[in-house]
C-alpha cells in the first residue's frame, strides 16, 4: 500500500510545473488524493466539489506542500452549475493541461435530476460529458483527459431510454450503467480527438474497491460502517492507491501516446464487449448530447463528407 499515488505510477520525479490540472470531486477520497499528488508535482491544481470547507481544506494542504490551488464549488446535478464551473475555468486559465473526470458516486434512492434523467446518470457521465465538451476550447494540444469508471461496467447494457425513469430502481444497476457510460464517453471522445488531428488523449480506469473512497456510505444498513472499519487495515487499498491510476494516466510518458483506452493498476485492461461496441459509443454521444440540449460536441471531426451538399 502506498500514501503517495505518484510513487506507485512512477512519477514521482515528474515536473508537472507550469501545468494546470481539473480534478474533479476531488473534496476526498480519490480525488483528494490525486490533487495532493499533482500539487505535490508542481501542477497548479483546481480542486472541485460541493463541500467548500473541505474544499478549501484541501488548497491549504496543498498551499503547504509548496503548490497552488483553487476551489471551484459546483453540484453536479445542476447543468447550470456545470456551465458555469466551466466558464469560469475558461476565462482563469491560460490552458487546461488535464481535466480529470473524477467526481461521482453511487447513490442508493432512486430520483429524476431536473433534467428527467436519473440521477447516477447525470452525475456520473452526463455532468463529466458536459463539462469536457464546454471545456474543449480552453483544453491544451496535448491535454489528458482522464475519467474514473469501474470493473462495475462488465456484466450490464445501456439503454439510454431507461436512464429516463426510475421504475424499478436499484441503486447498483443504475451505477454499473453509469461506468459503462464512462468507458463508451472515453472511447468516443479518443475517437474524435483522433477525428481532429490532434494530440489530445482520452483515457479511463477502474480505481479499485477502496473502502476509504467514500463509495460505500450510501449502501443500505450497516455496510457502509462495516466496509469504513477495513479501511486500518494493512493489506487493504487506500484512497492514495486508488488514485495512483489517475496519476499515471495524467503524467506518465509512457501512456503519452495512448488514447482510448481502459486501465487498471496502471495497466491497460480490455473493457466489456458493450462497452467496446462503437455504435454505442456513438449513439450515448449524440443521445447525451440531446438528454442535456447542447450541440454535439466535436461534430465536425466525425462528420461524413458524403452527406455534405
Amino acid at each position: 500500500m502506498t500514501d503517495r499515488p505518484e510513487a506507485a505510477a512512477g512519477v514521482t520525479d515528474a515536473d508537472m510545473g507550469g501545468k494546470t490540472v481539473l480534478v474533479t470531486g476531488s473534496t476526498s477520497g480519490i480525488g483528494r488524493e490525486a490533487a495532493l499528488s499533482f500539487g505535490r508535482l508542481g501542477a497548479e491544481v483546481l480542486v472541485h466539489g460541493r463541500d467548500e470547507t473541505a474544499g478549501e481544506a484541501v488548497v491549504e494542504e496543498i498551499e503547504r506542500l509548496g503548490g497552488e490551488a483553487r476551489f471551484l464549488p459546483a453540484d453536479f446535478a445542476d447543468v447550470e452549475a456545470v456551465h458555469t464551473l466551466a466558464d469560469v475555468v475558461e476565462t482563469s486559465v491560460d490552458e487546461l493541461d488535464v481535466l480529470a473526470n473524477n467526481a461521482g458516486g453511487y447513490f442508493r434512492d432512486g430520483q429524476l435530476t431536473d433534467l428527467g434523467v436519473e440521477y447516477t446518470f447525470h452525475v456520473n457521465h452526463l455532468a463529466p460529458y458536459l463539462l469536457t465538451a464546454n471545456l474543449l476550447p480552453v483544453l491544451a494540444d496535448d491535454a489528458r483527459v482522464v475519467t474514473t469508471s469501474s470493473a462495475a461496467h462488465r456484466g450490464t447494457q445501456l439503454d439510454v431510454d431507461a436512464v429516463k425513469s426510475v421504475d424499478d430502481y436499484r441503486g447498483m444497476r443504475a451505477y454499473q450503467r453509469s461506468k459503462l457510460a464512462n468507458v463508451q464517453f472515453t472511447a468516443e471522445l479518443a475517437r474524435r480527438f483522433d477525428a481532429a488531428d490532434g494530440d489530445r488523449t482520452a483515457n479511463c480506469f477502474h480505481p479499485g474497491a477502496i473502502p476509504g473512497s467514500g463509495f460505500f456510505r450510501s449502501l443500505p444498513g450497516p455496510l457502509p460502517r462495516l466496509v469504513q472499519s477495513l479501511d486500518v487495515l494493512p493489506f487493504v487499498p487506500s484512497p492514495a492507491d486508488g488514485a495512483a491510476t489517475l496519476v499515471y494516466l495524467a503524467v506518465s510518458d509512457r501512456v503519452a501516446d495512448s488514447s482510448g483506452r481502459y486501465f487498471a493498476d496502471c495497466a491497460p485492461e480490455t473493457p466489456s464487449d458493450a462497452a467496446r461496441d462503437s455504435d454505442a459509443q456513438r449513439r450515448l454521444w449524440e443521445e447525451s448530447a440531446r438528454l442535456l440540449r447542447v450541440d454535439e460536441p466535436l461534430a465536425d471531426a466525425v462528420a461524413d463528407p458524403a452527406r455534405a451538399d
